[in-house]
């Protein structure tokens, strides 16, 4: 596909893909959480304010959520090395010699999906990895991060301070690479929705990430492949 064509594309043998916003800062292969897809408000809230802040997002589904659309029910997503491999199959798909250097990314699952392909050598311009799931909740000893030391690319992680699947004083703990940058939105849960008390709203968090994430971005901003 040809860079700055908008909207929504059906790609032979892997599915639905919409992209959104110019590309004025660079584009993102954006994926999902485990059980909810692209329609989920937290994601058309951040491609908007993306695209706002000049980051063209390349919104993809995996199968599995795919068919759980159509089954109308809940299924587990599928053995992660199945994830990787679609995913790579998709980065084959949107990269093209000429087109800016594709950075990958996505919430939680998706993100973490997208750090094991780029661990793997993909070839990628960067990660941005939102809510990323160092450890299931309630099991802080059942680490993610085998993988982290092999990261050759520069790597964003927007984490809401009080994430259960990572919270900012669990995270200070671990031996990150120095590839790596954590952006901590103040008290944002997984969904990056702060308490009440705080008087902020999950809105206002979700346009400070899009503001930091455009920023690292053009920061390690590299020359088309």
């Amino acid at each position: 596909m040809q860079q700055g064509a908008l909207g929504a594309w059906f790609i032979e043998g892997l599915g639905p893909l919409e992209v959104r916003g110019e590309c004025r800062v660079g584009r993102l292969l954006m994926t999902h959480g485990a059980g909810a897809g692209q329609d989920s408000t937290f994601l058309q809230r951040l491609r908007d304010d993306l695209a706002e802040a000049g980051v063209q997002t390349l919104a993809i589904e995996f199968t599995y959520l795919r068919r759980m659309r159509q089954e109308g029910r809940r299924r587990p997503p599928p053995r992660i090395d199945r994830l990787i491999e679609e995913l790579s199959r998709w980065c084959d798909s949107v990269s093209h010699p000429g087109l800016v250097p594709l950075w990958l990314g996505g919430k939680s699952l998706g993100g973490r999906v997208a750090s094991l392909l780029a661990a793997r050598g993909a070839g990628v311009a960067g990660l941005v990895l939102c809510g990323y799931p160092f450890h299931p909740p309630r099991q802080p000893d059942r680490l993610r991060l085998g993988h982290w030391h092999e990261l050759p690319c520069p790597t964003l992680v927007v984490q809401g301070s009080r994430d259960p699947f990572g919270t900012r004083d669990e995270v200070a703990g671990y031996a990150l690479p120095e590839v790596t940058e954590v952006h901590w939105l103040e008290d944002g849960d997984h969904d990056w929705m702060p308490r009440r008390a705080t008087r902020r709203e999950q809105r206002e968090l979700i346009r400070e990430a899009a503001t930091r994430i455009a920023a690292f971005m053009v920061e390690h901003a590299a020359s088309p492949q």
